[in-house]
């Protein structure tokens, strides 16, 4: 048998969406960088982000009120210092992505330079989001894509999971445990291999793929979550999983998400009838919260019998749909959909996974040599619900600031000499790949209807013994199997899974993304939900 592949770096980047890539960016002059691509290196949710990112650059607005608005959103459950650190932080952060050459859309010259045109979604008191037309995401991943893939600092492998973090109690080192690499699974060689690092940074995103139907792509499988907390970190508010309002209704099109910023340069929200509804849930109508959009339209859709509700921008001049939204426009008439002659049909799905890792300001994890940053971690911004555009700002913000604290601490880190080798020798290929696949559609069937955008108890417990029988095919499944894309998986979202129910459980009061009917009402002291390994 080939012996495997050993990598060694100073930092190990583990994703390569915004988080991972804005902090490989920084680092790379100043350190061995590995960046870790589970698909091709642009693949992510980053590259599908449509609307923007949030930061005030207009001088009517200011950093107080995108706190505020943040704290808002996020129904009491917001960490007010960490929203304070990441609005505070917002502008340079920004301004070093756009120093990177990413261009945002403009709307006047002044003597200061170009004013850019800034947007406006649900929850913000102003204008406040800097975006690339309707396409931010793809200008933000393609950007740093190029710049990644072009420093010799930077070594990129694609199409590689990782399987497990490694731990210095494995070798056994004495002092404090801390992470020291990672065991990588090479689909194109179908081999584990191994990375020794100084550090280890989880950019992993969220864990959207839990659920049936979702905005995210197929990565977003909670991998991250699922390797920090069997490595031994607490994870924190999972029970708040976001449900972006507006995802295209069509066969051909299922995960289309369609951005906020329509509803804030206009659209309606309309039943099946042409009526708009969302005023009688909220005075903010269509820019309230998202969490009170998306269950303005599963109540409505409830109650109607209907397939799905509607979003209307028809009533906006066609030229000024045509410059802001090409993307969507271009996209929907593919589907012979017409977004200046009629409404889209729409439904909520699973889009944004609020908690994840509990980190602090810097992104450090519990374990030392561990960082988490972006979607996979819980910082304190987004509380129980996430304002619109925090998302790729949290990213940016956190790839700065653990950038710093690692080119801090590097020079007292010793690198490991060699991890432990990855034993398969009792096991054999598999000839039952199908029963993945039918966990992997259980699972999220089941998520979706028990754990989705309203909750019982009874639906909760439900869930959670259907994942303990669920844990133990998979376990056996890993014991006796070589690796698959799709064990890891789904092994991951089995993991990830009983975290957000068990938080779900925990929580007895409906606020923000969770809404139980057994417990209607807010507690008045809420905490976060926090979950310790054994």
């Amino acid at each position: 048998m080939q012996p495997p592949t050993e990598y060694a770096t100073d930092v190990l980047v583990i994703g390569s969406g915004a988080a991972g890539l804005s902090l490989a960016l920084r680092l790379a002059g100043h350190c061995d960088v590995m960046v870790l691509s589970k698909g091709p290196l642009n693949e992510g949710s980053t590259l599908y982000a449509q609307g923007g990112i949030a930061a005030v650059f207009d001088e009517t607005d200011s950093v107080d009120s995108h706190v505020d608005d943040t704290l808002i959103a996020g129904a009491g459950m917001c960490d007010r210092e960490a929203v304070e650190f990441i609005a505070g932080n917002a502008r340079h952060c920004v301004q070093w992505l756009i120093d990177q050459g990413v261009l945002f859309d403009t709307e006047a010259s002044t003597p200061a330079g170009d004013r850019y045109h800034l947007t406006r979604e649900g929850g913000h008191s102003h204008r406040r989001i800097l975006h690339a037309a309707d396409a931010t995401g793809k200008a933000v991943e393609t950007t740093l894509v190029g710049k990644a893939a072009a420093h010799p600092g930077i070594q990129i492998l694609e199409r590689c999971n990782a399987v497990d973090l490694v731990t210095s109690n494995r070798l056994g080192l004495p002092g404090t445990r801390r992470v020291v690499g990672a065991y990588i699974w090479n689909r194109a060689k179908e081999r584990v291999e191994l990375c020794r690092a100084r550090e280890v940074v989880l950019a992993t995103g969220g864990a959207s793929k839990v659920y049936q139907y979702t905005t995210n792509p197929d990565i977003s499988s909670g991998d991250g979550i699922a390797m920090a907390w069997r490595a031994g970190c607490r994870v924190a508010n999972l029970e708040f999983n976001q449900f972006h309002p507006t995802c295209l209704f069509h066969p051909q099109a299922r995960n289309f998400l369609l951005t906020e910023a329509l509803r804030g340069e206009g659209a309606y929200l309309r039943r099946p009838d042409g009526s708009r509804f969302t005023p009688d849930f909220d005075p903010r109508a269509e820019l309230a919260p998202r969490d009170i959009v998306a269950r303005a339209i599963d109540h409505e859709m409830k109650r109607l019998r209907a397939d799905c509700m509607y979003l209307d921008i028809s009533h906006r001049p066609e030229a000024f749909i045509r410059q802001h939204f090409p993307t969507i426009y271009d996209k929907l008439l593919t589907l012979d959909i017409d977004l200046n002659r009629q409404p889209i049909p729409i439904v909520p799905a699973a889009h944004y996974t609020c908690g994840g890792v509990m980190v602090d300001k810097h992104g450090r994890t519990d374990l030392d040599g561990l960082y988490a940053i972006g979607e996979v971690s819980y910082t304190g911004l987004h509380g129980a619900n996430r304002l619109a555009s925090n998302s790729l700002l949290e990213c940016l913000v956190y790839g700065w600031s653990a950038a710093e604290d690692i080119q801090r601490r590097l020079p007292a880190i010793a690198q490991v000499r060699q991890l432990p080798p990855w034993d398969e020798s009792r096991v054999s290929n598999s000839d039952e790949e199908v029963v993945l696949q039918h966990n992997w559609q259980e699972l999220r069937l089941f998520m979706w209807d028990y754990v989705g955008i309203v909750r019982t108890t009874k639906r909760l417990e439900r869930a959670l013994h259907r994942i303990e029988l669920l844990t133990r095919e998979i376990d056996e499944y890993y014991s006796n199997f070589r690796i698959s894309n799709n064990l890891l998986e789904v092994r991951n979202l089995v993991q990830v899974a009983e975290l957000i129910v068990k938080s779900a459980l925990q929580r007895k009061e409906s606020r923000g993304l969770h809404f139980t009917l057994d417990y209607p009402a807010m507690q008045p002291d809420p905490k976060p939900t926090i979950l310790q390994p054994r």
